[in-house]
């Protein structure tokens, strides 16, 4: 099964999209149009740009998403760019793929302890014939640009360097992610998002902390951060 599909399928209406206030919860994953919705749940681009445009002032964001279609991430991006007022990203939990290109979208992105943003590069399911399917890797080449350069953007870094991050499926910490320069704070509370995702799509996804858990039973960032890195240098080896 193609990986978004299987993502798709795995999380099967396990999330919720609600605002109260203005500020909006993207806690499930996102998606192209209501035919998956109604068929897997998840975010619209339709549904968000519908509660944003309904809000004035500022607005909060707040996610906890596995990610989904990229394509339904820039139409939410580019929603959150035409917004007049100003806006604040927290990752409340996982940032994955897609959900990461909407929380870098923001001027502002702070990051709960214990919180991830995943960055990666882009899948898709194609048929035909071997035309059909170079011509669809010179369109995933495109869209992974595309990504790059919008962690870029946020960063102030190279695009090159997240591309290199992309291609090992990267996970980053609150820290790393604030340090990388695709986060700006990190909150004081601790995180309160306790859905918790099936990951399996991903090679490399860590377990979000229990919120209900004690501080002992936590583990620390640096340990968390450690075991992404050797992950990370393990995927690159084998690329190289």
């Amino acid at each position: 099964m193609n990986k978004l599909r299987a993502l798709f399928a795995a999380n099967k209406k396990l999330g919720s999209f609600r605002a109260e206030g203005n500020t909006i919860y993207l806690y499930d994953m996102i998606v192209d149009d209501e035919m998956e919705a109604e068929w897997f749940g998840g975010i619209t681009p339709a549904g968000f740009i519908s509660q944003l445009k309904a809000m004035n002032g500022d607005v909060a964001i707040r996610i906890n998403s596995p990610g989904g279609s990229v394509f339904g991430a820039v139409a939410i991006c580019q929603a959150m760019r035409e917004y007049k007022g100003n806006i604040t990203v927290h990752v409340d939990g996982y940032a994955a793929s897609a959900a990461s290109v909407i929380a870098v979208a923001a001027p502002k992105v702070v990051m709960a302890p214990g919180s991830f943003m995943m960055i990666h590069n882009c899948w898709t399911f194609a048929i035909g014939n071997a035309n059909d399917l170079i011509s669809m890797a010179g369109v995933l080449e495109k869209i992974d640009g595309s990504i790059a350069d919008a962690y870029a953007a946020k960063s102030g870094k190279e695009a090159a360097e997240f591309r290199d991050l992309m291609a090992a499926e990267t996970w980053f910490t609150a820290g790393e992610s604030v340090a990388m320069g695709i986060a700006d704070a990190i909150a004081e509370d601790k995180p309160k998002a306790a859905a918790q995702w099936d990951m399996s799509a991903y090679a490399a996804a860590p377990k979000l902390p229990d919120p209900s858990a004690s501080d002992s039973d936590v583990q620390d960032e640096d340990t968390v951060s450690r075991r992404v890195r050797q992950h990370t240098a393990r995927m690159l080896e084998r690329a190289a």
